[in-house]
Formats: C-alpha cells, structure tokens, sequence
C-alpha cells in the first residue's frame, strides 16, 4: 500500500495531533487538520475547523475531504475535566467518534482508520475497574468503533496508547514536573519538588516514537485489530524525578505526599506492534531532556 494520501487529522491542534501533522508531512502524505481553534501547523497541512459533537458538521467534511485514511486524536483527555463535567467527556470521545465513523461509513467507506484509545479503559467484565468517567468515556470510544467495524465492515484499528511524553504542551506528569524544575533554575519556585507517590509506577512513550507507531498501524495494521502502543517498560515516579535531577544543574528536594505502597502495576507490551516492524527510538532521558529544553525556551 503507498504511504501517500488523503489523510484527515482530528485534535491536530493537540499535543500528539502536533506532532502528528509534522511527522505525515514529512512522510509524503496530504494531510488535512481538523481543528476548533488556530495553531502553528506546518504551512503544508491543510486545516478545516470543525466541531466533532456536531453531527451535520462532520457529515460535510467527510464528503468534502473523501480521506483515504483517518487518524482520531481529538477528545478530551483530562481526568479531572471528566469529574467536573462526565457528559462532555461522553461528548467529546464517544459521540464524536461515533458520528466521525458514521460519516465515514457513508461517505468513504473505503477509509482506514486509527482510533486512538487509552490505557485508562476499563474492564467492561469488571465494573468495579472503572475509576472515572474519563475512563468510561475513553471505553465506550472504543467499543463503539468495534462496533462499526464489526457490523459495517469498516477497515478500523485500534491503538492503546500509554503515557506519552515529550516536547509541547501537555497535561502529562513528566511536563508537569518540567515547568516546576523550570521555575526552580529561574529562582520563580521553592526548590521542592512534590509528587503524589513515588511508588507510582507508569510506562513513558516519547510521544514522537507514537506518531511513527501509528504511521505503522495506519500502512500495515489489522483491521480489528487492537494495539498497545507502549515503551513496554514501566517506571516510577522515583526513576523520574531522579532522570530529572541529573539534567537540571537545580538541587531541588523531593516530597512526596504518600508513602504507601501501590498496587504492582500492570505492564503493557508491544507485542503485535513490534511484529509489523515498529521499534520505540526515543530514550527516556532524551524525552524528559527535551521537555526540559520546551519549557526553558516558553
């Protein structure tokens, strides 16, 4: 299958969707960003604005743009946002995606398309796995896009993504901690670093080493299919705050506010990932140096 096409990008304007129009573009593909706002995108991708809650609105641009491949980013992605307003997490991730695969159904029913789950999915077996509505909304997502796939036919992967780090703006732990040891090297900050559990334990991918994972998934991906795309090697908060401390010339301390000891986390693997060709690149203190490098530029 040639790389080059008609590749529509929802959340482009994202952390991840960023990175993502940079990556195609430069892999040779026609790349559309669908966006609800402006941001710097490379001069070569073509943006649309639209409003993934909005049925009609998508329906047009499906028509309009045809793609030959799909990759959904856009969502709300923020734990705490899902809290405070459950019904637009269900919005955002699960409704749109539904219309988004509905229009494409009926307009380019050809199109290949990457849903990007989370790891934070429940169990459907096992309510008591479900912790927040983030996580229900991030489910339903993908059950939905099973769904379509399997009643309609429709050529749909999905990708399961871990925590992923690196340059731009993130709600992410890893950038949370940079802005902060940031301030500390601008004398703007205490030099205390607080973390919730250094016990916490989580697996980091550079969200760059992501974007080639779901080039693959897009090119050579299953349909059906699902994918962890994952460093497949957890680490704790300890580990990164101390990766931290050997690239700032800051002596901060580190103060935790639990002690007790976690659950043993659950890793993931990249398993089928690794089978079509696909390598994480990127090392770990080379992303956290890079976040480092994003924020003291800001």
């Amino acid at each position: 299958m040639n790389p080059q096409g008609n590749l529509l990008i929802t959340g482009a304007t994202g952390f991840t969707g960023i990175h993502a129009c940079h990556h195609f573009i430069k892999r040779g593909f026609n790349v559309t960003a669908v966006a609800r706002k402006t941001a710097y995108l490379p001069k070569n991708v073509h943006v649309e604005y639209c409003e993934l809650t909005n049925k009609k609105e998508i329906k047009n641009l499906i028509q309009k743009i045809k793609p030959q491949y799909v990759l959904h980013l856009a969502g709300q992605n923020h734990v705490g946002q899902s809290w405070n307003d459950p019904l637009a997490s269900l919005e955002s991730n699960s409704l749109a995606t539904a219309y988004l695969l509905e229009a494409l159904r009926q307009h380019a029913p050809s199109c290949k398309s990457v849903i990007v789950g989370s790891a934070l999915q429940f169990d459907l077996k096992q309510l008591s796995t479900l912790s927040h509505p983030y996580s229900l909304s991030k489910t339903l997502q993908v059950l939905i896009a099973q769904s379509w796939a399997s009643l309609y036919n429709l050529d749909i992967i999905i990708a399961k993504p871990s925590n992923l780090i690196g340059p731009g703006l993130s709600n992410g732990v890893c950038s949370i901690l940079a802005q902060r040891i940031v301030g500390m090297e601008e004398n703007k900050a205490d030099k205390v670093l607080e973390v919730n559990n250094l016990y916490d334990r989580r697996d980091f991918l550079d969200v760059r080493d992501a974007v080639r994972a779901y080039e693959t998934l897009l090119i050579k991906g299953k349909p059906k299919e699902t994918y962890e795309v994952t460093s497949g090697k957890s680490k704790s908060l300890d580990e990164v705050t101390e990766t931290f401390k050997a690239l700032t010339a800051v002596d901060f301390n580190i103060k935790p506010k639990s002690n007790e000891k976690l659950e043993p986390f659950v890793e993931m693997k990249p398993l089928e990932l690794n089978g079509l060709g696909w390598e994480k690149e990127i090392p770990f203190s080379s992303s956290l140096k890079d976040i480092l490098d994003f924020y003291r530029q800001k």
